[in-house]
């Protein structure tokens, strides 16, 4: 079976706990890391390592694995489909009124920017502390924590925007918060791969994710300055 494969690659057993399972990945990416260990390093069971992660490493994949669905891509793409759709019905129930303007700055705007810069600012710090040694596992669960936190705000920031349609006047600064609300979820799955297997590669992708969020941002704050409040 395909399925004790992976398990096999993981060296656990398949009644591992999903922290179990977690646990042997980062052990085995850290001794086949060249970073970390030149004499055991390898390319190719760093792909099978990270191949076989996808499918273990996330509990809903784990039990549909006999079915081989690779859902993270799919989910993904249903995620951003169904938030443009959202996005879409707001726009065509809008009502441009003053007192939904108002509340819309209260209810949406200030608390979903007030959750943006929670989100952005911090990276940098976080980075610096963690570029001490990224193999250091009390900096990495440092760095892990602060992933986690950016994505209990992040979720919060979601239910913000979507709990009201926004009006008229507003509507290119809600798209500036879509795309930034997307482009740090993608940015945090991103850094989270990185937590796991070392590869700078999806440190550097999330660093330029988030790049790409503060200005949008940043384009936000600017139109909402010609707003009525």
């Amino acid at each position: 079976m395909a399925d004790s494969n992976h398990y096999q690659i993981l060296q656990v057993s398949p009644k591992a706990t999903q922290t179990e399972i977690k646990q042997a990945y980062r052990r085995l990416a850290k001794q086949f890391h060249p970073d970390s260990n030149q004499d055991t390093a390898s390319h190719e069971h760093i792909v099978r390592l990270n191949a076989a992660y996808e499918i273990l490493g996330d509990s809903q994949n784990r039990q549909s694995y006999d079915r081989q669905l690779f859902a993270a891509t799919t989910h993904r793409q249903q995620r951003t489909a169904n938030a443009q759709r959202h996005y879409q019905q707001q726009r065509e129930t809008e009502q441009d009124t003053d007192k939904q303007l108002q509340q819309w700055m209260r209810q949406v705007y200030r608390p979903v920017n007030q959750k943006l810069a929670s989100i952005l600012n911090p990276l940098k710090s976080q980075i610096d502390e963690l570029s001490a040694d990224p193999f250091d596992d009390e900096l990495l669960e440092a760095f892990q924590s602060y992933i986690n936190h950016c994505r209990e705000l992040l979720k919060g920031a979601h239910l913000c925007f979507r709990s009201m349609p926004n009006p008229r006047p507003v509507a290119g600064v809600a798209a500036n918060l879509y795309y930034c609300l997307n482009q740090l979820g993608d940015a945090l799955d991103e850094l989270e791969t990185f937590t796991l297997n070392y590869d700078e590669h999806y440190l550097h992708t999330g660093q330029e994710m988030f790049r790409i969020a503060a200005g949008l941002r940043r384009e936000a704050m600017a139109n909402i300055k010609n707003i009525p409040d």
